[in-house]
């Protein structure tokens, strides 16, 4: 399908609206919601394109209780609710959990309402902690159905672009890469999927559709919501500053094209322009100096720019340190880190570090995974390098990055830039890596011998319900571990990239911003990645930060409707 080219920029200007919301991710969501109560919301964007790092995502979110899932009502929520105290501990306030999960039903159902999405329910997907109190094995994550983006008309080319693009129009749901990721492996059941999907995406082209899926899928349609809405969208428009009159924001100074605008809202103003992925100065403060500059795979427009608004204003902050940390194939020169999901947990592979031994369960969920590194960084043992280390079998049978296929040779531009390392036995290997070579083949044999009894006693791979969703069925007695028998042997490069910061403003359970003292900040609201993670330290299941992005864009509508505003209106 023809690229259409991008439509007018809509000019800001003075106005007054009843909500302002700062962000074109989940803060569609906030916008939705006050429009169905009765509201007029103006969402600004940063950058030129509409999405934010939702649209770059996987598109999953995690909100339990709601109608998509097998089970609903008070037996549900309080299930969640035990499982979000497991997991979250004392790593956040219990009320902002407890009011995710009151409001998440009520947010599904507005967004069934208000966009022409539908969901679906992603079973099988693992909570990431299933063996805590309250976790399921089967999973909480739902996905949107693939989403026909032709109905954003002349505004399509303002959706932010994914990630990853298929070489075929194919909309593929999280759900189906699953399946599509071991097709040398289960081909009946991955070309049955990648048949229904390339039917729907090359006949929805031949007829005048255009279907996407996950982080697509989503932005599109709460795109296509806030358009049928008539809900105003500004974008290349960004926050300079908030207006505060008293103890209250009033609105917000934007710039356009290097001029300065006022927009007063009645209602308050909502902070949902995401974390500060790209400022490598904070990052590099609250984080670790040995982060790569702009690794992220957040929304470059991300730099932190409602954080410090709001910081300015007497805001406080809290989990700076923290991420949805995401190991990923580290980058060409000049290019971004590449995508890795199902990689790490695949059989017939292990990762190693500078000293060529393993340091950690490789199938881990990758926010574990970066807080283990980080913890090995502040106890003086930093991972100064990472290998995912398999060999041809492994290369034969499953994707790598999304889109090298099995048995496709890895790109000659890896080796040229010694990302990626190829060798007869495992010796040569580690040579060729700079790891020590007694001790990563010793690490070779152990994986071998773990493998045969599947059972590994040194970082217990395999045994969680969530390292064996993306492992492959076909493998027995242990889907995450099988011996590396087949030459040649294979090691690329690792980085610890990330989804995005989750650090942030303080908010309560009404998504209200509060000050250092605890007191609200009246007529300010943040949500998403702007606000410190409502589940502290953790990640409970595949799209928790979408989740909690769309339902505090829920609660906070719904507060802010209920303020009158300073005209009495």
């Amino acid at each position: 399908m023809a690229k259409k080219p991008m439509p007018p920029l809509a000019t800001a200007r003075e106005m007054t609206v009843d909500l302002l919301v700062v962000g074109s991710g989940t803060g569609m969501a906030a916008a939705l919601a006050a429009h169905e109560l009765g509201l007029s919301s103006l969402v600004v964007e940063k950058t030129a394109y509409v999405g934010g790092s939702t649209a770059r995502s996987g598109g999953a979110f995690w909100i339990p209780g709601s109608s998509i899932l097998p089970d609903t009502g008070a037996a549900a929520t309080a299930e969640a609710q035990t499982y979000i105290r497991a997991v979250v501990r004392d790593s956040a306030p219990v009320e902002r959990g407890q009011a995710f999960l009151d409001a998440g039903p009520a947010t599904v159902a507005m967004l069934e309402r208000t966009t022409p999405m539908r969901f679906f329910w992603a079973e099988g997907y693992s909570d990431y902690h299933p063996e805590q109190p309250g976790g399921r094995a089967e999973g909480r994550t739902c996905e949107c159905r693939p989403f026909d983006a032709s109905v954003l008309g002349a505004e399509r080319p303002r959706l932010r672009p994914g990630v990853m693009e298929a070489p075929v129009p194919m909309p593929v749901t999280g759900a189906d890469y699953k399946w599509m990721n071991l097709i040398a492996r289960k081909p009946v059941k991955a070309f049955s999927r990648i048949l229904r999907r390339a039917a729907l995406g090359i006949g929805g082209m031949l007829i005048g559709r255009e279907y996407l899926a996950g982080g697509q899928a989503l932005a599109a349609g709460l795109f296509a919501g806030v358009l049928r809405a008539g809900i105003p969208v500004w974008t290349e428009t960004s926050l300079v500053r908030l207006i505060q009159d008293g103890n209250r924001i009033t609105g917000a100074v934007l710039r356009q094209a290097g001029k300065e605008v006022t927009v007063t809202a009645r209602r308050g103003v909502v902070l949902a322009a995401g974390g500060f992925d790209h400022d490598m100065v904070a990052r590099h403060k609250f984080q670790s100096p040995l982060l790569a500059d702009d690794a992220s795979l957040g929304c470059e427009g991300n730099t932190g720019d409602a954080i410090t608004a709001a910081q300015e204003l007497g805001a406080d902050l809290a989990l700076m340190d923290q991420a949805w940390w995401f190991p990923a194939f580290a980058p060409l020169p000049g290019a971004a880190p590449l995508v890795m999901l199902a990689e790490r947990s695949l059989p017939g592979s292990f990762v190693v570090d500078q000293t060529g031994r393993r340091f950690i369960n490789e199938a881990t969920d990758y926010m574990s995974f970066g807080q283990s590194l980080l913890e090995r960084e502040r106890q003086g043992d930093p991972a100064e390098q990472m290998w995912l280390v398999f060999d041809q079998r492994y290369r034969n049978n499953y994707i790598i990055a999304g889109a090298i296929f099995p048995r496709q040779p890895l790109p000659r531009a890896w080796f040229d830039a010694g990302i990626a390392h190829r060798a007869d036995d495992p010796a040569e290997l580690a040579r060729l890596m700079g790891v020590p070579e007694g001790a990563f083949t010793d690490t070779f044999r152990s994986v071998n011998r773990y493998a045969e009894t599947g059972t590994d006693p040194d970082f217990a791979r395999g045994e969680s319900a969530y390292d064996r969703y993306y492992g492959d069925p076909t493998v027995a007695p242990n889907p995450n571990l099988a011996p590396l028998t087949k030459a040649p042997y294979y090691a690329v490069k690792m980085i610890l990239s990330d989804l995005g910061t989750c650090g942030g403003v303080v908010a309560d359970g009404n998504a209200r911003v509060l000050r250092e003292d605890g007191s609200v900040i009246e007529g300010l609201y943040a949500i998403g990645n702007t606000a410190a993670n409502a589940f502290g330290a953790t990640y409970p299941g595949a799209g928790a930060t979408i989740g909690q992005g769309l339902v505090y864009g829920y609660i906070a509508a719904r507060h802010a409707t209920a303020q009158q505003s300073p005209e009495g209106k």
